[in-house]
């Protein structure tokens, strides 16, 4: 079994990934992605972070 990967975000990389995340401009699978990087770096697990995005597994 695998163990999940830990993420660490610098403060200017979160704050890049929040504004790709609230920029009506974004393309959908930037924001999708932005926002997978974000909740993992949140230490949140795959199966939630599926059910937060609607994504599959093989996206997360």
């Amino acid at each position: 079994m695998r163990n999940g990967i830990s993420i660490t975000l610098g403060e200017a990389d979160r704050r890049r990934l929040d504004a790709l995340v609230a920029d009506r401009n974004t393309p959908q699978k930037h924001v999708w992605r932005a926002r997978i990087v974000l909740l993992s770096a949140d230490g949140i697990g795959t199966s939630a972070i599926m059910t937060e995005t609607g994504t599959a597994k093989t996206t997360v």
